[in-house]
């Protein structure tokens, strides 16, 4: 299965994006609003990705060293240097690029425009649907159908 079979079952909402100048404090507004766990950092209304906030990555400078940093840029706290797939990725490399790299969400990039974002949760989704598909099939093999 590749990844362009996933992004079409996801709705086509686009990829949530923050600017790079945004403030820790309304990109943690973005993701509580949205219900997500990551935002992409944009600075093009979404058509590139500079980087990428995840809740974790807040929680652990709000450890790290309290309160202030959510008045700081969220430039100054994501990951900078993306790991990203296209849609003619398999969702089996994204699975193991993602656990390798103890990550849960991967942007999908092709020709240098951010066309996607795919969680853990949806490889996951994909391939127990592949694996609900294989099942019925033999089976039905089985049962001569």
């Amino acid at each position: 299965m590749l990844v362009q079979a996933i992004l079409k079952s996801k709705a086509a909402d686009g990829v949530v994006t923050v600017g790079s100048t945004a403030t820790v404090s309304e990109a943690a507004k973005v993701l509580a609003e949205k219900r997500i766990g990551t935002v992409v950092v944009s600075d093009d209304d979404g058509q590139t990705a500079a980087g990428i906030l995840s809740e974790r990555d807040i929680v652990r400078e709000l450890a790290k060293s309290g309160s202030g940093c959510l008045t700081q840029p969220v430039s100054s706290y994501m990951t900078e240097k993306l790991v990203t797939a296209t849609r003619q990725t398999t969702v089996q490399d994204i699975m193991s690029r993602m656990t390798e790299g103890r990550f849960r969400h991967m942007p999908i990039v092709e020709e240098g425009k951010l066309v996607g974002i795919v969680t853990l949760g949806d490889v996951v989704k994909a391939q127990l649907a592949e694996l609900a598909m294989e099942k019925d099939a033999l089976e039905g093999m089985i049962m001569g159908h």
